[in-house]
């Protein structure tokens, strides 16, 4: 949700992001071993996988809280269309979805039965063969490049996901690779995953865009209290590639308090992850070599954003998001300059880094200055341009020196 501060007791208004809404209470609580006492700020209305963070619950309150989160990737695969197979039951009866047996004759078979009542909510998932494959394949890729534990997230007494694994299993026999994968029910492959990355290792999740939604969520947020520095990266099965970050649905608040006070908190750093991943995917696809040294320099700076903590802070009269740009800029630059696989992105860069390194207190006293009055962005849907620029670049050193 926008402000969890404010959550609904019953977590079931429309303003509430269910799978971004419940680490939050999770992480808050698991140092009292999670005693909850507002058991309905828990309550997941979510058949499907509200087992999986009732299993996290549990297993913080058997274990403790993580000490370390390391690199944990969630491949995401087929669920559907969003928002297509979506049923709101006006009464009770039962669900029947049908399929066409004979379209000769008109004839449909039942696939599946399920009760429902007034007032709920029933989702079908259809997938077809090709992107099931390539998913499949996109999971094969990514643990022959990690060389870490991989995990199937199926239940396989869920009807949608047998029929997934119907398709898995054969491939993963066909391409030599079914020793190296395990096919778990969510709120098991959880524990394990947890287990796992209490030892300090990596894991690999490959389940469906909506559980995927979750654990994106579920992850980031135990330890660092925010999903924004999550990077989803998507290859395209016609080719090309999609690197999408977490934490949307906070952009309101977010642009409320900057038009109130002038502080920006959002969280820049998957769109910082996006920008080397996308200089890289470059570089794989077409051979070039510069696009590589600008993808790498891109995560030693980002490295940097997290080792020297110059991510945005909530309250106003705090670093914000102009500041975390500006080291963000500044260590990439550095890392341009250092490196020599490139000796002519170095020398542009080196006066470059040098400039903004000799003028960081200055940069920053010009970031503080702005803040803590009201900010005129134009609009909201539609802002100036000019306004706009004003507020988010109100710099002059800086300015001068990127040009």
């Amino acid at each position: 949700m926008v402000n969890s501060t404010r959550a609904s007791p019953t977590c079931t208004s429309s303003d509430v992001i269910v799978d971004a809404s419940m680490p939050a209470p999770i992480r808050g609580r698991r140092k009292e071993g999670l005693d909850v006492r507002r058991r309905q700020q828990l309550r997941i209305l979510d058949s499907s996988y509200a087992g999986v963070l009732s299993e996290a619950i549990a297993y913080f309150k058997e274990t403790g809280a993580l000490d370390r989160v390391p690199r944990y990737d969630a491949e995401r695969g087929p669920d559907g269309p969003e928002g297509r197979g979506t049923w709101f039951y006006p009464t009770t009866l039962r669900s029947r979805p049908m399929d066409r047996a004979d379209a000769s004759v008109g004839r449909y078979r039942c696939c599946t039965s399920i009760g429902v009542e007034k007032g709920d909510i029933w989702r079908s998932a259809s997938t077809r063969k090709a992107p099931i494959e390539d998913w499949v394949q996109l999971a094969i890729d990514r643990q022959r490049l990690e060389g870490c534990q991989a995990i199937f997230w199926l239940d396989e007494t869920r009807a949608h996901d047998a029929e997934l694994i119907r398709y898995v299993k054969p491939i993963l026999a066909a391409r030599g690779v079914a020793d190296k994968f395990r096919i778990l029910a969510p709120a098991q492959a959880v524990r394990v995953t947890l287990e796992t990355i209490r030892k300090g290792e990596n894991s690999i999740a490959v389940s469906g865009n909506v559980l995927r939604d979750y654990l994106t969520d579920l992850f980031p947020i135990l330890e660092l209290g925010t999903s924004a520095k999550m990077l989803s990266i998507v290859k395209l099965m016609q080719g090309g590639g999609m690197f999408e970050t977490g934490a949307g649905g906070s952009a309101p608040k977010h642009v409320e308090q900057l038009v109130e006070e002038n502080h920006l908190r959002w969280d820049s750093l998957g769109e910082f992850c996006a920008i080397g991943e996308s200089f890289k995917y470059l570089a794989d696809r077409t051979g070039n070599a510069r696009a590589q040294v600008l993808g790498d320099a891109v995560d030693q700076a980002t490295q940097g954003i997290l080792d020297n903590d110059r991510s945005p802070e909530r309250k106003v009269g705090q670093p914000d998001t102009r500041d975390s740009h500006f080291y963000f800029a500044l260590y990439w630059a550095q890392a341009l300059a250092a490196q020599a696989a490139d000796a002519g992105l170095a020398a542009h860069f080196a006066p470059i880094a040098k400039a903004l390194g000799e003028n960081e207190a200055k940069i920053a006293g010009e970031f503080a200055a702005v803040q803590g009055k009201p900010a005129d962005l134009g609009g909201y849907y539609h802002t100036d341009p000019v306004k706009t620029a004003a507020v988010m670049r109100p710099s002059a050193t800086l300015n001068a020196i990127i040009g």
